[in-house]
């Protein structure tokens, strides 16, 4: 394999910009000197990640976790480190070289394997729009939109297409393309049974993209006939159906405007949603709404608005997504309320019906009504039980806990329950007494990260270890400190590996905190040095923490020294006989000289 060239390392790490990369997962705010946002690696409601922009790092006083920029696009992308170095290369210019090679050459497969699924699918997106587009087979497919109420530029919008009836026609289209048997298989078109069967035919095809806008995996509607009303792209290693949301990349400019977000069930709905000038609309992938879903959604948005279908399905999903958003520390309410019925009696199910039977106007009026999440579970308890009996109010008070269990602030909590009290006629007391009998997953999890937290507290922050610390704030004072010190000058075991892992970054070149953590050893001497650089305690006179720290540290070295040489004169001395009194004189003068220089060094500190 071969290995991206640390004279490329260097120029990605020298033109990175820490927020302005971060800050496209997370929603930052400036605080002094320090960027600060809610943690994308845990739920919480109160920042506690902070980016540190001139040292290039982001630390988690939460979770504790942190690192460099790369590490921060490993974690995020799901990519190893040298596909994450790729990927900012791509992102800030920067032209790949490989050691032996002028330019990249050799690839990683799994880099390559990747790359190549990015340009299939996205041929084959293009390949299905054509179709719906251009060619008489895609009429049908054309016709049936029309009916749906959907405009030529929503298609054009979110790319639709129309995958042919012919059943092998996308195998052997892409096998004349040049691509392998063995390649086919692997991304998620194809029948694993027959391989030469696409898994998409005579479908409307909805491409599938990640916030980016890179298409990684199809989503597929039947128009006529049996089988499955939807068929949704397998997982591959460019897709993951819970990290991903439809049409997120369409969506992105609209949620970041508004802080809000409507999320929808299905394609269509979304598509009709956008149609209707509601253009901050998304749709989870054929599953429920997932906790890595709503941390993403967290990012850009304060407020979740949920628009599920009204049958039994859809209200039990939005029960769920309810918890989740409260979870993600997201604002939550659902939209379409009241529920009206129309005039005839029916009832329209979800906003592409609605789309399709009446219209924009009436998408924009059924959107606009809305009723918080409490509100709505008080309704869903109201109707699932009978609360004119003992029974039915115990099921509906124990309804709300998994509810109550989201709310940080006890403030909320006590609201709630008094409403909750008020409505099935319980006294708050014993609502209270059943609630915190429960002993939650929450809490069992908050006792871990206790223990967690206390984890680098074993460590001794030592004159030795504060020096290396400063150094790793300060790296400019490095080139200082090892004109001054060695390593075998060092006592304390964790200092010292601090001391060769910044020289190793010396020695290559490199000042990021990414280079300097691949370096240490000690899972726990890492996570110290990440929570301590964070804490920002290192940058108040760091030339006389410097100076006196390598003076203490010369003052022990040369005291461990003395005590060695006083060892051999009183040895020498104890002989009966010694022929080399040069040899005792020397010894003399090392000591005197020694006690010279700690004389000057313990001056220099007063």
């Amino acid at each position: 394999m071969a290995r991206i060239s640390e004279l490329t390392i260097q120029e990605i790490h020298e033109r990175l910009d820490a927020v302005y990369i971060i800050s496209e997962y997370v929603r930052l705010e400036k605080r002094g000197n320090r960027y600060w946002g809610l943690c994308p690696f845990h739920t919480e409601k109160t920042p506690s990640f902070t980016v540190d922009g001139e040292r290039k790092f982001y630390y988690c006083f939460g979770c504790h976790k942190g690192g460099g920029v790369v590490n921060f696009i490993m974690e995020m992308e799901k990519l190893s480190y040298p596909d994450a170095l790729e990927f900012l290369a791509r992102k800030l210019g920067v032209p790949v070289q490989y050691d032996g090679q002028e330019q990249k050459g050799e690839k990683d497969s799994s880099l390559r394997e990747r790359q190549d699924l990015l340009e299939l699918y996205q041929r084959v997106a293009g390949s299905f729009h054509h179709i719906l587009l251009h060619t008489e087979q895609g009429a049908l497919c054309r016709d049936y939109l029309a009916r749906r109420g959907i405009s030529q530029e929503m298609i054009e919008r979110f790319r639709l297409g129309y995958a042919p009836r012919g059943k092998t026609w996308l195998y052997h289209f892409l096998r004349k393309k040049g691509y392998s048997e063995a390649f086919l298989a692997k991304t998620g078109l194809f029948s694993r049974q027959y391989p030469e069967v696409s898994l998409y035919h005579h479908r409307l095809m909805f491409p599938i993209a990640d916030r980016r806008g890179t298409v990684v995996a199809f989503g597929g509607r039947i128009l006529e006939g049996e089988g499955p009303k939807y068929i949704n792209s397998p997982e591959t290693m460019l897709y993951k159906k819970r990290e991903i949301l439809f049409a997120l990349d369409v969506a992105l400019p609209a949620i970041r405007s508004t802080k809000e977000v409507y999320l929808c069930e299905g394609y269509m709905d979304v598509i009709a949603l956008h149609q209707a000038g509601i253009e901050n609309a998304v749709a989870p992938l054929g599953t429920a709404f997932t906790e890595e879903q709503a941390h993403l959604l967290h990012h850009w948005a304060d407020r979740v608005l949920l628009l599920f279908d009204r049958d039994a399905a859809g209200q039990q999903a939005t029960e769920k997504a309810i918890l989740t958003c409260r979870r993600a520390g997201l604002g939550c309410a659902v939209a379409g309320y009241p529920r009206e019925k129309e005039e005839e009696g029916a009832v329209l199910k979800d906003p592409a019906e609605i789309l399709q039977n009446k219209g924009i106007e009436a998408l924009q009026k059924y959107v606009k009504y809305t009723i918080n999440d409490f509100d709505y579970l008080l309704e869903r308890a109201r109707a699932l039980y009978d609360t004119s009996r003992t029974e039915g109010k115990s099921h509906a008070v124990t309804f709300f806990f998994p509810f109550l269990e989201t709310l940080s602030s006890e403030v909320s909590r006590e609201s709630c329950v008094n409403e909750i009290a008020d409505a099935f006629g319980v006294e708050k007391t014993a609502i209270l007494k059943d609630f915190y009998h429960r002993t939650t997953q929450e809490e069992r999890q908050g006792a871990r990260n206790v223990q967690r937290s206390s984890r680098s507290s074993t460590i001794h922050l030592n004159d030795e270890v504060y020096l290396f610390l400063t150094v790793i704030a300060q790296r400019k004072w490095y080139p200082f400190v090892r004109a001054h010190l060695s390593p075998d000058m060092v006592e304390d075991s964790r200092a010292k590996e601090l001391f060769v892992s910044l020289e190793e970054c010396y020695r290559l070149g490199r000042e990021d905190m990414d280079s300097l953590l691949e370096q240490i050893q000690d899972p726990l001497l890492r996570d110290f040095v990440l929570e301590k650089t964070a804490e920002g305690a290192f940058s108040v006179q760091p030339e006389k923490i410097v100076q006196d720290g390598i003076r203490r540290i010369r003052i022990r070295h040369l005291e461990r020294q003395r005590t060695t040489v006083v060892t051999k004169l009183k040895l020498a001395q104890s002989q009966l006989e010694y022929s080399r009194q040069d040899s005792l004189e020397d010894m003399l003068a090392e000591i005197m000289h020694i006690d010279a220089e700690i004389k000057r060094l313990k001056d220099e500190m007063a």
